[in-house]
């Protein structure tokens, strides 16, 4: 009786246990449908590893398209850093495509008018939107690898039979067979058959391991495209056209995807590692004698070689829809700091562009700028007053009007462009070459861009040739500045040197920041005044950090003197 009781126990804390952790999953998964409610807008808190980060381009990689910003342009412009701040996804696939997104602004009208569509549609749509962002969310992550780093390894692999692995087996069988026969033949015959597969076993099973987790994935893929079949026969998606024909490549490629799960159980499962899971071990036991899981994973790795393309279809298809939900977030995160604005792309391929009211993503308290331009725009200013800030301001929104379709912004107007710059350039140390070596290489690549047809060229210089002397550097930026204002080519350049206002008066329009000095003290507005710079604010400032009189009289004087005569003495 004692034992029955002490049985019944047993069941009623297996019970428990149970009931508790699915109490505790279902609270969970509560929270976390109402914190999608709640904080819709909201950068969730959470970090992106630095592995999980120096693979985030793996989509970007392997989809290159014409006009896709190259690395010296998205790193100019912090783009990394900007990605970060506006990462409103919850999937692997869904970052490394979102991230794809904002490089690739070679879109037609027509497919970011798609985009513009599914945006506003899950905007509009909490509980479809929520339903996609839950599913996405259990797609989850796969560690610091991204997926396509594994599918470009699976070749590694080789060709991989099953032939020797079912020889094997019959040879088993027919020694099992065998053994009323003929006792120790039999016996003999399967203890070398089991000794050899185990000794197999191992050293297969460790080529496979670090394959396994990109069938995992994948096979996570194929199940959130099957939950995701709810949301498809919604009225509402059935009604908007782009929306259902994103849900119908979804379901297209799970459906050529399906056949994976068949065997997968053996290749997932058990794992017990002989380690006191009783149901675990007998299933590795198995495994190790008759190589199941081996011989459906070779099954799996054939059929996700053949079927390649379909992979990379759904991560696409579910990509492009979590991004479109992550855009629609970032668009309530700016509502409530200066707005955002729709950008209008123009037909006409004429070199001109209109920002109203235009601000930095990064910046917290920005100050809006507005400009027109139909042809180069030279800007001079002070040190530290903002050229550079509005340099970038002016690109990152020109990116976003071309890839999200959202601009931070009052107003946006122009054609779609090809974006370069040369900025945020440094000595090559690894390469042996030197920051002016960097430099004009980085100039060249845009120099080219703009005698190319195609789309214009929208390109951003801070500081030409900065990595020289003033003499050279003036005579060659005249030049190369020149060079780049060219019907099809807008050229914004930012530079300390006001004989370039005089000399490119013609082919560029002249703005400039300046400074307010104040009882000892510098200021900066950061507002955008039409004309060249008239101060000068590096010999003040070093009087205000506190340099010595001596030096800033001397200083001085020098300046004043070269300003009057034109000759340093």
């Amino acid at each position: 009786m004692e034992y029955l009781y002490f049985g019944f126990a047993c069941l009623i804390f297996v019970l428990a246990v149970i009931g508790r952790g699915i109490y505790l999953d279902r609270k969970k998964a509560a929270e976390f449908e109402k914190s999608l409610r709640r904080d819709y807008g909201k950068l969730p808190k959470r970090e992106i590893s630095p592995e999980r980060f120096l693979r985030m381009d793996r989509y970007f990689r392997k989809h290159p398209e014409k006009d896709q910003i190259d690395d010296i342009t998205w790193n100019d412009l912090g783009m990394d850093e900007i990605f970060r701040g506006m990462n409103h996804t919850y999937s692997a696939i869904g970052e490394e495509y979102f991230y794809y997104t904002l490089r690739s602004p070679g879109h037609t009208m027509e497919q970011l008018e798609g985009l513009e569509s599914l945006i506003g549609f899950f905007s509009k749509q909490e509980d479809l939107r929520v339903s996609v962002q839950k599913d996405m969310a259990k797609l989850g992550y796969m560690g610091k690898y991204s997926l396509y780093d594994y599918l470009d390894h699976l070749d590694y692999l080789g060709e991989r039979s099953n032939r020797n692995a079912y020889l094997r087996n019959a040879l088993f069988f027919l020694f099992l067979v065998l053994m009323p026969f003929s006792f120790s033949l039999g016996l003999i015959g399967m203890l070398v058959i089991l000794i050899v597969n185990n000794l197999i076993y191992f050293r297969e099973k460790g080529e496979i391991e670090p394959y396994i987790i990109s069938f995992v994935y994948i096979l996570r893929l194929v199940e959130c495209a099957e939950k995701l079949e709810k949301v498809e026969k919604q009225e509402d998606v059935q009604k908007n056209k782009a929306v259902q024909r994103v849900f119908l490549e979804i379901s297209e490629a799970q459906k050529a995807l399906s056949p994976l799960k068949k065997g997968s159980f053996w290749v997932l499962a058990g794992n017990g590692s002989l380690g006191g899971d009783p149901a675990g071990m007998l299933m590795d036991y198995i495994k190790m004698a008759f190589h199941i899981d081996l011989i459906s994973f070779n099954r799996m790795l054939s059929f996700v070689r053949s079927h390649a393309a379909e992979v990379d279809r759904l991560c696409s298809a579910l990509g492009y829809l979590e991004t479109s939900i992550a855009i629609g977030a970032y668009r309530k995160s700016l509502q409530d700091r200066e707005g955002y604005a729709v950008p209008f792309l123009l037909e006409d391929p004429k070199a001109q562009l209109v920002l109203e009211a235009g601000y930095h993503p990064m910046l917290t308290e920005p100050v809006l700028n507005s400009i027109s331009a139909s042809k180069g725009v030279l800007i001079t200013g002070s040190n530290a007053s903002g050229k550079s800030t509005f340099l970038k301001t002016v690109a990152i929104n020109s990116i976003f009007a071309q890839t999200i379709h959202t601009c931070t912004a009052k107003q946006y107007q122009a054609p779609c462009f090809r974006i370069f710059s040369s900025m945020a350039l440094r000595d090559d140390l690894q390469g042996g070459e030197s920051y002016y070596i960097v430099e004009i290489k980085a100039l060249q690549r845009i120099l080219t861009a703009a005698k190319e047809e195609g789309r214009p060229v929208l390109c951003f210089v801070d500081e030409v040739l900065r990595g020289t002397n003033t003499v050279e550097r003036i005579a060659a930026s005249t030049q190369i500045l020149r060079s780049l204002a060219t019907k099809n080519t807008l050229c914004f350049a930012a530079t300390h040197d006001i004989e370039l206002t005089e000399l490119l008066e013609e082919e560029f329009s002249n703005y400039h920041f300046t400074e307010e000095i104040a009882e000892g003290d510098i200021s900066f507005p950061y507002q955008l005044l039409k004309g060249r710079a008239t101060t000068r604010n590096a010999i003040r400032l070093l009087e205000i950090i506190g340099y010595d009189r001596d030096i800033i009289e001397t200083a001085e004087k020098l300046a004043e003197k070269f300003v009057r005569e034109g000759v340093w003495t």
